[in-house]
């Protein structure tokens, strides 16, 4: 009996035996292969600012007492540090309140002029007037302020990193009339530059 029992017992051993070598096949390696890439990438911007208040930028300096054919003419730089150019760069303008200085028809005009150097400012605060000794050019004609209009020919639209010097002019036409005596409002000036059309790089 003992001697059959360690047959069993032997017989038990082999089978396993043999199970693990058939388990031990499947642990080869198998022949691979790979490569890869690094690509940088970044995203541009679009910036855009207006000049450090003084001779780069009087938009702030009020006017008051205006009579039918007065003039405002103020400086101002606008900059860009995009890093392309900008596909274009729109004025916004209103007031506060929105008075009939902004919607009678012979209200409030605005009209922007630049010039290739800064300008040169002459007069005493805030009757300020301005020659351009450079090239002088029409960016914006004059029409009525409450508008969103495109300013053409700026150097922001060509280079992404630019100065371009501005004068804005605000007029009261000869052609107003009493409606508009004794009025008043805040203007803003809104610059806005938007990128250049999408493209494959």
């Amino acid at each position: 009996m003992k001697h059959a029992t360690l047959m069993k017992v032997f017989g038990s051993i082999a089978v396993l035996g043999a199970a693990a070598s058939v388990a031990g096949l499947g642990t080869f390696a198998s022949f691979t292969s790979s490569t890869s890439a690094s690509q940088a990438i970044s995203s541009g911007s679009v910036s855009i600012a207006l000049g450090a208040t003084g001779p780069a930028n009087r938009l702030t300096v009020a006017a008051s007492g205006l009579v039918p054919g007065d003039t405002v003419q103020r400086a101002v730089d606008l900059t860009s540090s995009s890093t392309d150019p900008l596909g274009s760069v729109t004025l916004q303008t209103s007031g506060t309140p929105n008075n009939a200085l902004l919607t009678d028809a012979n209200g409030l005009t605005v009209k922007v002029d630049k010039c290739s150097v800064a300008w040169t400012e002459s007069g005493t605060a805030p009757a300020y007037t301005y020659t351009c000794s450079g090239t002088n050019t029409s960016v914006l004609g004059a029409g009525a302020v409450g508008n969103t209009t495109s300013l053409s020919g700026l150097a922001a639209l060509s280079s992404g990193s630019s100065t371009d010097h501005l004068l804005v002019t605000l007029a009261l036409p000869a052609a107003a009339t009493n409606a508009l005596q004794g009025l008043s409002t805040s203007i803003t000036y809104a610059f806005n530059g938007t990128q250049r059309t999408a493209t494959s790089k």
